[in-house]
């Protein structure tokens, strides 16, 4: 990943734990721990270098197998417009969406506080609109 990528920056923000600081390794333990995860939309494809608009010959992860293994997931943030394409097949099984301003560092239209903004709907409960713990979140 980029270094300056804000991935990691925004999510620990939204949890309120700095997971920025630990061990690759230990990042992912810790985000399960808020009941979030992580999942590429994509199962394969081919791309030189990291810009979503170099991918070619896109194929989707199976949205099937997912929803049989994160039953209590509720809600999906996608994080850029290129992932967000999928945001109406989730939606359409139910799935609360949102989809997110990209963390790259090559989405440098929005500071990061303007990102942080929308990333915070994340931990929206919605069905009180209200902050409140992540839960059963998939970015």
């Amino acid at each position: 990943m980029n270094p300056r990528n804000q991935f990691w920056r925004l999510i620990s923000s939204v949890i309120g734990e700095d997971l920025a600081a630990l061990p690759y390794a230990e990042r992912l333990p810790r985000l399960l721990a808020h009941h979030v995860g992580l999942w590429d939309v994509l199962a394969a494809c081919e791309r030189e270098g990291s810009l979503d608009s170099a991918i070619r010959k896109p194929a989707a992860n199976d949205f099937e197998r997912l929803r049989a293994l994160c039953p209590r997931l509720e809600t999906v943030g996608f994080n850029g417009q290129a992932s967000g394409k999928f945001a109406p097949q989730f939606a359409q099984h139910g799935y609360r969406t949102v989809v997110l301003p990209s963390s790259s560092p090559a989405h440098m239209a929005l500071s990061f506080e303007q990102k942080l903004q929308v990333w915070r709907q994340l931990a929206v409960d919605p069905g009180e609109d209200r902050a409140s713990p992540v839960q059963g979140s998939l970015l």
